[in-house]
């Protein structure tokens, strides 16, 4: 499936804080390339304190990375979904080698499942 890049380093507003996209990477596993990127979240304007976490978005598996771009010039890569089985292997070397809180998987039906 088609996968949209995210833009790095814009801050995104949200109703408790916002949240930015720092980093892109790929980890290189047996099952292929996994494409995820690393962010943060920063809960600074809720009514329960100041409060924030790491976490990394799991795209996929690489099919072909950056081989399109949209008509607004965003980068487009073909990824397949991380069979589940495989989530929490990836998610705690993730979490090791980014030192994030959760690792957020991108599932074939478009939704999202976190792992901790």
């Amino acid at each position: 499936m088609e996968y949209v890049h995210p833009i790095l380093n814009e801050e995104i507003s949200a109703i408790a804080g916002h949240y930015t996209l720092i980093r892109e990477e790929i980890l290189h596993h047996e099952s292929g390339p996994v494409l995820y990127f690393v962010g943060y979240a920063h809960m600074d304007t809720s009514c329960c304190g100041f409060k924030g976490c790491g976490y990394a978005i799991v795209a996929g598996r690489v099919v072909s990375l950056r081989c399109a771009k949209t008509p607004d010039d965003r980068v487009v890569s073909q990824i397949a979904p991380i069979e589940e089985t495989l989530h929490q292997e990836i998610a705690r070397v993730i979490r090791e080698k980014q030192g994030v809180s959760q690792v957020h998987f991108t599932l074939a039906s478009g939704d999202k499942k976190i792992v901790y």
